[in-house]
């Protein structure tokens, strides 16, 4: 048994403390990739479809055009235009010489204004909520 001076124990020859650098770690991939070349790859292809019999052809084609199909359908649905909808914003513009009790009085107009639209989108808040209500009664009467 030799010392060690890395502290091993094993049976292997220490090495001292002058270690050498690591491989790169891309030297696998780079002796893989060097054997790959176009030609080889279509002299490949060539030779699986050689041994391939006639029926698999048609299977193979089929097989592609029903995938084919299905992108399709699936990147045609998925592109849908939005209409075109205005978004005009009016501004109201107030001279620098209105009274107190003129704004008030414009408050209190549109303070009636919200208290109506408040009322409506409530009133339609509750048709909806009574129509999602009549349909979880149905859903409830059907065991779900």
């Amino acid at each position: 048994m030799t010392s060690s001076l890395a502290g091993r124990n094993d049976g292997r020859p220490a090495r001292g403390f002058a270690l050498k650098p690591p491989r790169p770690y891309l030297v696998g991939i780079m002796a893989f990739l060097k054997n790959l070349s176009p030609t080889g790859a279509f002299r490949d292809l060539r030779l699986f479809f050689g041994t391939r019999r006639p029926h698999q052809f048609g299977f193979m084609g089929l097989a592609l055009a029903v995938t084919g199909v299905i992108l399709f359908v699936f990147f045609k649905d998925n592109h849908f235009e939005r209409p075109y909808e205005r978004n005009i914003i009016y501004v109201e513009q107030w001279p620098i010489t209105r009274t107190d009790e003129q704004i008030k009085a414009q408050q209190k107009i549109d303070q009636a204004k919200k208290a109506i639209q408040r009322a409506e989108f409530e009133k339609r808040r509750k048709a909806k909520q009574a129509e999602f209500k009549r349909l979880d009664d149905k859903l409830e009467s059907w065991g779900f």
